[in-house]
């Protein structure tokens, strides 16, 4: 799991995480692409009173370092 903290931003819809500036764009009403620079990186949900991070494609980040931009991200906007 990961160390540091992740800090969301829902006035500029981003999440800072570990020297990374996500950018969140809606899908659905709990349904959310995480961005890096433009290019889709995962997907985070918030489902069944969970949230979950779902990485896409061949990217670097990890299915733990999406559930944390989750975690921050559900809190922060709840």
């Amino acid at each position: 799991m990961t160390t540091s903290t992740p800090v969301a931003d829902v006035a500029s819809m981003s999440v800072a995480f570990e020297g990374k500036t996500y950018r969140i764009q809606p899908l659905g009403e709990d349904a959310f692409t995480v961005l890096v620079e433009g290019i889709p990186v995962g997907r985070i949900v918030y489902t069944f009173g969970a949230a979950n991070g779902v990485p896409e494609g061949e990217t670097p980040e990890s299915e733990d370092t999406l559930y944390a931009i989750a975690e921050a991200w559900f809190a922060a906007s709840a």
